[in-house]
């Protein structure tokens, strides 16, 4: 029994050890080293969900020798901090670096969390010194972004975005000299990004502001496409996604006019597909069979299909045109009257998954309620039917009592007028 308490203790000793309970004299402490903070309330369930997890983040870098800090801290308890670091739900999940902090908006796992982390804690710009460290990146990474050139108002650019947008992806620099042959560059100094076997230079007069230019780019040109890489889109400014429920011809399509009609369609677009059907069916508020073709607008939630089947290139090509030209019909939107049918159909879909997850709390949840609205109801109703028949009882009963004066009216109606008439006569 001793020696169980003694490992216990160990192991809670450890799990602190790891992660630190933090509160509010963080705030003069935290300038000296880097952290990865997770502001949680207790009452929070995707809070204690993600807590397990949090601790093997905290193992792996500890393990790994990261100079990355691992600490929580209970929003709800210290409230002022939390509104100082922007913190709006939780769990929130923030890299602190010096006067810098960065939010983790990925999936919440550990090794996306801790891969999150290892990148903003380094340089916004990593120095690729050699081919051979160029060629192991090339291969590490789908989409590779590097500076080329020396000191210049486009490297300095260069910096400001990447510690910008460090926390989407890498951002490299180097050198000619470690370019394959088959590589040429049209100028001096460059960036250029690799990505779906090719690579692509940016050109400030075509391609705009290199921030936006970068934050589009940092996607392949087709995508396997889920809820979380939607919303990563949606923020990019991409207008249009053009994507395919599972099926391999509309697939095949959708990478061909990805690849071939790129500098017609990649300013706009995103392409890619998604497995099944039913994200879209949410998003749509409706249903659409699988296999389907859909065009999403983020910036105002309208969708578009296809009036025809599509089953060329050709008639692809013709429904993008479309869209882009207004000649596609719209639907959906972000109006008032789709504002309310999302409200409706999201409450809808949450009682529909209780009773499909759990019919007995189902039950317990919807019914009682209106089980007890019910019992009201009828209390209320029959209240007013009693009150209602006693009213009647009562005009009844006065009603009788009317009719047995009147009877007796009469009666005595001869009697004093003969009164009268005898003192008259007697006089």
């Amino acid at each position: 029994m001793r020696l169980q308490a003694v490992v216990g203790l160990f192991l809670c000793s450890t799990v602190l050890a790891i992660v630190e309970e933090l509160d509010d004299t963080f705030k003069d402490t935290r300038v000296d080293d880097v952290w990865l903070v997770d502001f949680y309330a207790p009452w929070c369930g995707y809070c204690k969900k993600l807590e397990p997890v949090w601790y093997d983040v905290g193992a792996e870098l500890k393990s790994s020798g990261s100079p990355v800090r691992v600490g929580k801290m209970d929003g709800t308890a210290y409230s002022g901090m939390s509104s100082e670091f922007g913190v709006r739900g939780y769990p929130t999940i923030k890299l602190l670096k010096g006067d810098l902090a960065y939010n983790y908006k990925g999936p919440r796992t550990k090794d996306d969390i801790v891969e999150f982390a290892n990148r903003v804690a380094g340089p916004a710009v990593r120095a690729l010194p050699s081919k051979q460290m160029f060629d192991h990146m090339m291969k590490r990474h789908d989409v590779l972004f590097v500076y080329f050139g020396g000191e210049s108002p486009l490297k300095e650019k260069y910096i400001d975005m990447a510690a910008e947008l460090i926390v989407y992806t890498y951002f490299f620099s180097a050198s000619e000299d470690v370019l394959p042959e088959s590589v040429t560059l049209p100028e001096l100094p460059s960036v250029v990004v690799f990505k779906d076997g090719a690579y692509f230079t940016y050109d400030e007069y075509v391609d705009g502001g290199l921030s936006s230019w970068v934050n589009k780019e940092r996607f392949q040109s087709y995508l396997q496409i889920d809820g979380f890489t939607l919303y990563e889109l949606g923020e990019t400014g991409t207008v249009y996604i053009l994507y395919s429920t599972n099926l391999l011809t509309s697939t095949t399509l959708i990478q061909r006019v990805a690849k071939e009609y790129r500098e017609h369609f990649n300013r706009d677009f995103q392409f890619g597909h998604m497995d099944g059907n039913d994200y879209i069916n949410s998003l749509i508020m409706g249903e659409v069979s699988v296999p389907s073709i859909i065009i999403l607008n983020t910036s105002n939630e309208q969708y578009f299909l296809p009036s025809e089947p599509v089953e060329t290139l050709e008639q692809l090509v013709h429904f993008i045109n479309s869209v882009l030209d207004g000649s596609a019909q719209a639907q959906g939107g972000d109006g008032m009257f789709q504002r309310v049918k999302r409200v409706a159909f999201d409450a809808k879909s949450t009682i529909m998954s209780v009773f499909r997850s759990s019919p007995v709390l189902g039950c317990f949840l919807f019914g009682l309620p209106l089980g007890v609205i019910s019992l009201m109801c009828y209390g209320i109703c029959t209240a007013e039917s009693d009150d209602g028949q006693e009213d009647m009882e009562l005009m009844k009963r006065d009603d009788e009592e009317e009719e047995d004066d009147e009877e007796d009216e009469p009666r005595q109606a001869p009697g004093e007028l003969e009164g009268s008439i005898c003192v008259k006569k007697k006089r």
